[in-house]
Parts: structure tokens; C-alpha cells; sequence
């Protein structure tokens, strides 16, 4: 079972905090990932394996790569890109956290994914409209939620035509006000991927396995095709 009040993640929530007030909503992730000095226990998300809302979808739908082009939005320490890269896509995996980039590269050097620091809102210009499958993973709900439009906006435009996303997060009513960080989502915040040009194609609520679970959205979309 997942402790919400864990010492891991009241700290996180302090440095975010901290940031916010500085006026900087994501210099945090890279402040907590350098401060866990390569203790992996120490950053709330980072289990080593790849996310288990995102492997139970797969398994149920028979998840293949078959060469196609992936990005893994909000890589962390690269282990749903990992899974990815196992199930057959080329791989291209971002975080802005330059130090979580260094990790990941050390953790997966036996593989070919491509990890780089980047941020969402500065992507390569060759990223756009470029992969046939998008993967985000608890990249949203961290960041506030007056930013969460700007973030939808950024993550669909990684979708090339005819290509899908997949989003995994903590889900809430739309009438619900989330609390505290991780903000989670509502059906409400996800219609933004339609406003997009995505099509929603599959939607499956997940329990969660805190001390008082907390239901997780699998959504997938669908660009048609030019």
C-alpha cells in the first residue's frame, strides 16, 4: 500500500512549494532528483519498474511496438520507456530534469533509447506531430492547475497522424476539487486532448493502492490520419 503522507512525499510537496513561490513550477523535479543524491527511495514515483496501471493496459490489449517511434513524456528515470523499448518501439525519452536524463542514461546504457533533458513547452522542432505513440505518465497532475491546458496542448502535439496517446493518471470526479499535489484529473481536464483533434478510443478506471485508494484514468486517443 502507498503511504500519501510518506516522508518521500511530503518532502516533494515542500520543494515544490518552495519553487511555486519563486515563481518556477517545475524547477522542483530536477531540486528533488539532485537531492535524493541517487537514492531512488527517495523520490515518490521512482520504483525502478515500469508504472503498473501502464503494463496492465498493455497486457490487456496487446501492446506491440513493431519498430514504430515512441516518446515518453516526463521520463523520470526511464523505466515505463524501458518497457517501451522491451515491447518493440525506438524510444525517445525526455524529462526536464537534467539529472534524472544522467540517471536514466546509466540505468538503461544497454539500450537504444534516445533519453534527453528537454522541456515540454521547448520541444525539438523535429518532435512535433512526430510519433506514433505518446506515452504520459503522471507528467500533469504535478504541475498546478492553472497550467494544465497549456500542458494538454503540449503533450498532443507530439501525436503524429493515424498515431495514439496513452495518458495514466489519477482520476476524480469533475465536481471534486483536488486538495494537494498530485492534482489528479478529471474527465472534464481530459476532453482538452479532443479539443486537440485526438479521438478517444479507450478508457479504463483502475483502483489505486494507497491506504485509501485512489482511483487511476488509462486513457488512449487517436490522431486520424491526414
Amino acid at each position: 500500500m502507498t503511504d500519501e503522507n510518506s516522508e518521500e512525499r511530503v518532502r516533494a510537496r515542500e520543494i515544490a512549494a518552495e519553487f511555486a513561490e519563486k515563481g518556477d513550477p517545475t524547477g522542483w523535479f530536477d531540486a528533488l532528483y539532485r537531492e535524493s543524491a541517487g537514492d531512488n527511495t527517495k523520490i515518490p514515483w521512482a520504483d525502478l519498474e515500469p508504472n503498473r496501471y501502464l503494463q496492465a493496459w498493455a497486457e490487456s490489449t496487446g501492446l506491440k511496438g513493431d519498430g514504430r517511434t515512441a516518446i515518453v513524456v516526463g521520463c523520470g528515470l526511464g523505466d515505463d520507456a524501458r518497457f517501451l523499448n522491451d515491447l518493440g518501439f525506438k524510444v525517445t525519452a525526455f524529462d526536464i530534469s537534467s539529472t534524472a536524463i544522467e540517471w536514466a542514461k546509466r540505468l538503461h546504457k544497454d539500450t537504444d533509447i534516445v533519453f534527453k533533458t528537454a522541456d515540454l513547452f521547448e520541444p525539438s522542432g523535429g518532435w512535433l506531430g512526430a510519433f506514433d505513440f505518446v506515452l504520459e505518465v503522471y507528467t500533469i497532475q504535478p504541475l498546478p492547475l492553472e497550467m494544465r491546458p497549456r500542458v494538454i496542448d503540449a503533450i498532443a502535439a507530439f501525436v503524429a497522424p493515424g498515431g495514439r496517446l496513452l495518458v495514466v493518471t489519477r482520476g476524480r470526479d469533475d465536481h471534486d476539487v483536488p486538495a494537494e499535489l498530485p492534482w489528479a484529473l478529471s474527465r472534464a481536464d481530459l476532453a482538452r486532448f479532443e479539443c486537440n483533434g485526438l479521438i478517444q478510443t479507450d478508457f479504463v478506471e483502475m483502483p489505486g493502492d494507497e491506504d485509501t485508494p485512489i482511483g487511476r484514468f488509462v486513457v488512449e486517443y487517436k490522431r486520424a490520419n491526414d
